[in-house]
């Protein structure tokens, strides 16, 4: 997805960029889904590039899963741009005490990152965004939510990588569209996933993000 690939003789301007996640980056790459919302985007903005967008996210994946599979998936491709989406399931998964501890999520998503710089990629993470809509404080995951997002904004300054914070772009939204504190139906279809409204957000936030280099 480079917006900011840098000039050069047409034949260079050809980038392959990953998206690895879990079932909302699976989800993503359906028709309507924020990972083609945009692909499309981006061809028709730059139709001469030769971009290949491409979707890597596995259901129930969290960081650990996606340091297993980083080379057969994403580093093996040559991408110019990685997208990590990934928390939710670290975080949400604690319901069943199966959750990514603290500092095994901190370290790992460090280690994805470094590995993907490492490949001469440039890295765009994002924040877990929520576990359910209400405004109020009152989801069950909120102050977890909060300690993983502030880690992988650490993360992002240390090692220089752009930020997309959507768990700050998701309550500002909430927060102004959410008045009767619904749990779900807002930008989600079941408080996690993302329903039609929730992949255009993501999308429209991701380029954004992307644009700033543009």
């Amino acid at each position: 997805m480079p917006c900011w690939l840098q000039p050069g003789p047409l034949s260079e301007r050809r980038s392959a960029d990953c998206f690895p996640g879990r079932s909302i980056t699976k989800g993503g790459v359906e028709p309507g889904g924020y990972v083609t919302l945009i692909k499309d985007t981006l061809l028709a903005k730059h139709p001469g590039w030769g971009l290949e967008v491409i979707g890597a996210g596995i259901s129930g994946n969290k960081v650990p899963d996606i340091q297993k599979r980083l080379e057969s998936d994403v580093l093996a491709r040559s991408p110019t741009i990685v997208v990590i989406y990934i928390g939710i399931n670290d975080v949400w998964h604690w319901r069943n005490n199966r959750g990514t501890p603290k500092d095994q999520y901190e370290a790992g998503l460090r280690d994805v990152v470094k590995k993907i710089q490492m490949a001469g990629a440039r890295v765009v993470l994002c924040t877990p965004s929520v576990i359910g809509e209400k405004t109020d404080g009152t989801n069950q995951f909120d102050a977890m939510l909060d300690e993983y997002s502030s880690m992988s904004r650490r993360i992002a300054t240390e090692l220089n990588c752009r930020m997309c914070d959507l768990r700050r772009d998701f309550l500002d939204y909430l927060k102004m569209h959410n008045s009767s504190n619904q749990e779900k139906n807002i930008l989600t279809k079941d408080g996690v996933h993302l329903n039609e409204q929730g992949n255009r957000f993501v999308a429209d936030r991701i380029l954004r993000t992307l644009e700033r280099d543009e």
